[in-house]
């Protein structure tokens, strides 16, 4: 919200409260100012001067010789906008003057003719050209005629002005108005707010003879209003009404839309008006649209509603959307003399569906949306008639026609004045409580240990004791209440499990070298779909307003944005890099609006193992430098002998170097290379990934430690190696021998694989060494002979293994 420093003054007195402590105090009673815009700063050298003659320049078709009256000389100057004239009273920039953007004026020679000076639009002046007027968009201003010639023209320009920027939330929903910020400021500041009623001249014609309401979604609209006004002459409004506009960011258009942007700022009342000759029918009928039901808004789009949506309609077709925008097709135009004035209340969260679907934000729904004081609805009709019969020439016909309650009764809290105290932790008086409410305009009345308040409409945003106590926390000012600690008992704060395993997890990823790095939740669709563990038929969980469509849904793996950081130092001449991130991923679930979250591990290393040094070159990272950092993984977590180990095929990972993590059978994640293409399109060398849906792993908990004796009896190692077919797998063959091994096998290593000769071209051969033992006596030959042959036995039936030569 932009709050005129000038405009303000107009409600309450501001004597010796300069624009920087005013913002300060409204920041400290809750409502932050984001910072303070002085227009005219930087500006000097800009007066009123009346051109006397305008004559074609003799050597330029497009420039104009001016003869300027500055009050204190007359002097030439060449000006090349094309609604220069004489009689007009004009900004002028003197010789030596600073206009927008430190540009200095100086005298100047064009095509011959000397120029002293400039004759300014409002864009040279530092206004932004997007809340220009149309009929200065592309010349110079022109002042009204009664604005004085040779003065300083910041003034009448509304450039001595400052405007502060009101970080607006729905807490504070009460001053996205020029009145509801006066209040507050009065209620800060100790003072009473100037506030004059609007008054309307209203005909003897009844306005309900010319139009008649009603209003099937009572549900969603509580009140809806108009006035019906005649005699209207479009034109132009006048110049302090668009300059506070401008400065509001709001572009004037014309007196009539103008009026109705005024008093929105003014009131925070939405108004709309319509062309009434237009409108096609002598009876206004709210309903909620059909579904696809279409309407053309103010903005030439054809919209497309849903049975959700509010519209008004002139009891056949839509005219407007409710809340949001008008229709084009009773648009007020030039020549617009009948206008039908609607004041209204909408349902907030049926508006801000609408806005947010049809992706059409304006002031009017963002008011809507955020809640609006009802008692001010008639007060903001009559404001908007008593300003067209004086800026428009209205005549307004007598009385509002509506349909539901144009008031409503001010809301009651009862509570104890002392818990107020209680929770601020201060010592105030009764009377300083009552006091502080009163500066608000709340009624209060005590009866014994009771407070009994009655809180305006306009304060819709208070509605509980607590309310009240921060009302009088903020007003009264926080700083005021000394800092005391918390009374009572208290407990020690710690970690509970999960964290403190997740936390040992984010040490070991620390200790194989890894950073951590943290990435984004939200990705594009096309990222939150690829890596993941698990194929998913849903499509991934998508947000309904992104940022960007790099933002657009709920990632469902983390290895596409650790991708995305490699990428980022590898641009950045970093090529050695090894990250890993612990976080949740988003998995859709049939049927459920919300997707299920799963604390997932992933890790991605890339580049060299350690830096070169004089030894040599490093070797560079490969498959087995990541798996060993997973099984480090499995190991501090005593899950190793429960992990399993199988190729597989994934997208976006190298056919040939990619492996799934089983647990007991069940895939929980998955490591390997990054597919050469994918290195290729993100300008990497050989890359490394694995993912872990870890948190069903640190949920188990700690697994209790065993402790065992030294040996005191010796063990047997015995080597086997076996030739099985190429495609037989190591892990497969280590599988049976343990299953086989009984109680006496104690370890199992895979310490050769050998392809060449002696071997058939399509086998290989693996040795294993196997080592044998009890720890309560010693074992002899014919006992591991029998667990032995029993290993080579099931590893030739099940796999086909063979004994080598």
């Amino acid at each position: 919200m932009l709050v005129s420093y000038k405009w303000l003054q107009e409600y309450v007195d501001l004597s010796g409260v300069t624009p920087e402590k005013l913002a300060d105090k409204i920041t400290n009673a809750g409502i932050e100012v984001e910072h303070i815009d002085y227009p005219g700063a930087g500006l000097k050298g800009i007066v009123v001067g009346e051109v006397e003659s305008c004559e074609q320049h003799p050597e330029a078709e497009k420039l104009h010789l001016c003869q300027v009256n500055l009050g204190t000389e007359s002097v030439q100057i060449v000006c090349g906008a094309p609604n220069v004239a004489a009689g007009q009273k004009v900004p002028v920039a003197t010789v030596g003057a600073r206009i927008a953007d430190n540009v200095k004026i100086k005298r100047a020679k064009l095509r011959g003719e000397i120029s002293n000076g400039m004759i300014c639009s409002l864009d040279e002046l530092g206004f932004d050209h997007n809340y220009v007027p149309k009929e200065y968009a592309d010349g110079i201003y022109v002042f009204d005629n009664d604005v004085p010639v040779g003065a300083d023209a910041l003034p009448y320009l509304n450039l001595d002005d400052a405007i502060l920027d009101l970080d607006i939330l729905v807490s504070s929903a009460h001053c996205m108005n020029m009145i509801g910020v006066a209040y507050e400021v009065a209620a800060i500041l100790d003072q009473k707010v100037q506030l004059k009623k609007p008054v309307v001249d209203e005909t003897d014609q009844i306005a309900s003879d010319k139009i008649s309401i009603s209003v099937e979604a009572t549900d969603k609209v509580p009140y809806y209003g108009a006035r019906m006004l005649t005699g209207i002459k479009v034109a132009p409004s006048p110049r302090w009404m668009q300059l506070r506009l401008i400065a509001a960011g709001v572009r004037p258009i014309s007196n009539v839309v103008d009026i109705s942007n005024y008093v929105m700022l003014e009131y925070g009342q939405p108004l709309h008006t319509f062309d009434y000759d237009q409108f096609g029918s002598d009876h206004v009928l709210v309903r909620h649209a059909g579904e696809n039901e279409e309407v053309t808004t103010l903005d030439g789009q054809l919209r497309k509603l849903t049975s959700e949506d509010l519209l008004i309609t002139n009891g056949k077709k839509g005219v407007a959307v409710a809340g949001v925008m008008g229709g084009e097709n009773t648009e007020v135009s030039s020549t617009t003399e009948n206008v039908l004035l609607e004041a209204a209340v909408f349902d907030p969260i049926s508006i801000r569906k609408t806005a947010a679907r049809l992706q059409l934000r304006s002031d009017a729904s963002s008011r809507y949306e955020k809640g609006l004081d009802r008692n001010r609805v008639g007060l903001a009709a009559d404001r908007a008639a008593e300003l067209l019969t004086q800026f428009a020439h209205a005549t307004v016909l007598k009385g509002i026609v509506e349909a539901g309650e144009r008031t409503v009764p001010e809301h009651k809290i009862t509570m104890p004045w002392q818990k107020i105290n209680q929770v601020l932790g201060s010592e105030l008086t009764r009377e300083q409580i009552v006091g502080t409410l009163r500066r608000l305009n709340f009624t209060v009345e005590v009866a014994d240990e009771l407070m009994h308040v009655s809180v305006p409409a306009r304060r819709f945003d208070v509605t509980i004791p607590e309310d009240l106590v921060e009302e009088v926390g903020r007003i009264y000012g926080y700083n005021h209440i000394p800092a005391t600690l918390p009374e009572g008992s208290s407990t020690h704060a710690g970690l509970t499990p999960y964290q403190k395993i997740r936390r040992k997890v984010e040490r070991l990823m620390e200790s194989t070298g890894l950073s951590q790095v943290y990435t984004y939740s939200l990705t594009s669709k096309e990222s939150a779909s690829s890596y993941v563990i698990h194929d998913q038929e849903i499509e991934p969980t998508q947000v309904v307003w992104p940022m960007s469509e790099e933002h657009a849904a709920l990632r469902q793996s983390i290895v596409p944005q650790l991708v995305n950081v490699v990428n980022y130092h590898s641009n950045r001449q970093m090529p050695d890099v090894k990250f890993y991130e612990i976080g949740k991923v988003f998995l859709p679930v049939k049927g459920e609006p919300r997707p299920a979250e799963e604390e997932h591990l992933a890790g991605i290393i890339t580049g060299k193992r350690t830096e070169r040094n004089w030894e040599g070159e490093s070797a560079g990272v490969d498959f087995f430098s990541i798996k060993g950092i997973v099984e480090t993984l499995f190991d501090s977590l005593a899950v190793a002998d429960q992990i399993e180990y199988r190729p597989s095929k994934r997208d976006g990972l190298h056919p040939g170097q990619t492996a799934d993590i089983l647990r007991d059978g069940k895939v929980i994640g998955y490591l390997g290379a990054l597919h050469p293409k994918v290195q290729n399109d993100n300008g990497l060398n050989a890359t490394f990934v694995f993912e872990v849906a870890v948190e069903s792993l640190l949920r188990h908990g700690k697994t209790a430690i065993d402790y065992h004796f030294l040996p005191r009896f010796p063990s047997t190692t015995r080597d086997i190696a076996l030739v099985v077919k190429r495609t037989v797998s190591a892990s497969d063959l280590d599988r049976v021998i343990r299953e086989n091994g009984t109680s006496l096998l104690k370890s199992v290593r895979l310490f050769d694989v050998y392809e060449g000769s002696h071997v058939a071209e399509d086998e290989k051969s693996m040795a294993f060494s196997l080592v044998y033992f009890d720890p309560e006596r010693t074992l002899t030959d014919d006992e591991v002979n029998a667990v032995h042959e029993k290993i080579v036995h099931a590893c030739a039936e099940q796999l086909g293994a063979e004994l080598r030569g």
